[in-house]
């Protein structure tokens, strides 16, 4: 059996799963925290997986691996930020937004923040959260349909508008479904196949290529010196930028509201702790297999035209044509189905948020899937007329959500007063430097758009606060 035609048949069959767990979800769905939080009954396992399928696929299955590719050791460094960053989220952030959620009965991050706010104010402060929310996700989104194009692509040789307009079709259907359950129990299924595709394919690669001698000499002679420094070839000081600005990116985990929520859609305290354990091995396995992926795609093939699809070229040399296309259906069934945690958060911004639910009473569950068709629309043309790398495109979207609204997270839970006017403030400031920085020349590492807008907010905030 050809290739394509294996990664057709598991395709379908992975469609037509995710399609009826929409189904199935949708008979549960009697309320908008049924749609947008699953009732607040989330157990661990769905928990935890959803969560780090959520915060992956396309960006770490290819964007992260042909970092790897290109860049060499040093994205190790991006590898340990994301590690890093959840290790803060699941043990600090989590059991105080689980408790803030059940206790004030909150649907969304954004009614965390705005809950005490005296009206005025509030609706400033809504308006900004979701304009920033929805700017950020339309570009998010768009690179989890960019990533189902380039592989239906690759995979059966489709023209990129079409394989890019069927993922984006499907996965509007099945989160028009199910709502909050079927986003999460199909995060959690692709975030099972992730996890198996991160440990076979870099064991198979290791064997492969003759071994961790033969991997490091291979790589060795392959690359360039800068490539096989942890810190690109840099000297101390812009060494050091190059390690900063790769751990960086675990600041970007506490301003994304799609993770958020699976805290505050927790059933209990013993649910989060072990969802917790389960998060940390996950991301370890998937993290760092990707990275020693994009690797070893050099020792297998150092002239790659597109080193995105180095996840694809190494599956295809050290795996039978049959167990190639298997796994590259599964990759790309997870890919596809990312982009439905965002569109959730982007449709209950719209709904909730904004109380467009107010406006028209008892149509709270078509206003949200209206607000996921308008989502979907946007990324789809952004993915179609502005396209760029999804390693890219992802971590502008991360990093603007998280410096936009990390601090003032922090700050909340710190238990800090901070005015009004001074948190709409801090949250334009964050945004607005991760946008401006974002379109001057790269600093080295990124240093600067990924750990200034952060750490500036985070002062202001701290500068800001009033003293009792």
């Amino acid at each position: 059996m050809e290739t394509a035609t294996v990664v057709l048949l598991a395709l379908v069959g992975y469609k037509i799963l995710l399609i009826g767990v929409g189904l199935w979800a949708s008979r549960r769905n009697e309320s908008g925290e049924d749609f947008f939080l699953g009732g607040r009954q989330l157990g661990p396992w769905v928990a935890g997986i959803s969560y780090s399928a959520s915060a992956s696929s396309a960006w770490t299955l290819l964007g992260l691996s042909g970092a790897a590719y290109t860049l060499g050791v040093s994205v190790i460094w991006v590898a340990l930020g994301s590690i890093s960053g959840m290790f803060v989220a699941w043990y600090y952030i989590a059991k105080r937004m689980r408790e803030a959620s059940h206790a004030d009965q909150l649907l969304t991050m954004t009614d965390f923040f705005v809950h005490d706010l005296s009206p005025p104010w509030r609706s400033k402060v809504v308006k900004s959260i979701s304009f920033i929310v929805l700017f950020s996700f339309v570009f998010y989104v768009a690179a989890q349909f960019q990533g189902a194009g380039t592989a239906f692509a690759g995979a059966f040789g489709m023209p990129r508008t079409e394989a890019l307009l069927l993922g984006a079709l499907i996965v509007l259907i099945y989160t028009w479904l199910g709502g909050f359950w079927a986003v999460s129990l199909t995060d959690t299924i692709q975030g099972a196949v992730m996890a198996l595709a991160a440990v076979a394919l870099p064991i198979a690669t290791l064997s492969y290529v003759g071994g961790v001698d033969d991997f490091i000499n291979g790589l060795v002679a392959v690359s360039s010196p800068e490539q096989i420094s942890f810190t690109a070839g840099n000297g101390l000081l812009l060494g050091f930028g190059i390690i900063i600005g790769g751990l960086s990116i675990g600041f970007g985990t506490y301003g994304q509201p799609h993770l958020i929520v699976r805290f505050m859609a927790l059933r209990d305290d013993k649910a989060r702790r072990t969802a917790a354990l389960i998060t940390a091995v996950w991301y370890l396995i998937v993290f760092l297999g990707m990275v020693f992926l994009g690797l070893a795609g050099r020792v297998i093939n150092a002239d790659l035209a597109n080193s995105e699809q180095v996840f694809f070229e190494v599956a295809g040399s050290v795996f039978p044509a049959l167990i190639a296309g298997l796994l590259t259906a599964a990759v790309l069934s997870a890919i596809m189905s990312t982009a439905d945690s965002q569109l959730l958060v982007s449709a209950s911004t719209l709904s909730h948020d904004l109380k467009l639910e107010d406006r028209f009473p008892g149509s709270h569950l078509l206003i949200g899937r209206i607000a996921v068709l308008v989502v979907v629309m946007a990324s789809t043309l952004v993915a179609l007329y502005m396209p760029a790398q999804i390693f890219s495109r992802v971590l502008f979207a991360w990093v603007a959500l998280g410096a936009a609204f990390g601090p003032l997270l922090f700050a909340r839970l710190f238990g800090w007063q901070i005015p009004p006017l001074a948190q709409l403030s801090g949250i334009w400031l964050g945004f607005g430097l991760a946008v401006g920085l974002s379109w001057l020349p790269d600093t080295t590492g990124d240093f600067a758009e990924r750990f200034l807008p952060f750490a500036l907010h985070f002062i202001f905030l701290y500068l800001i606060r009033l003293r009792s």
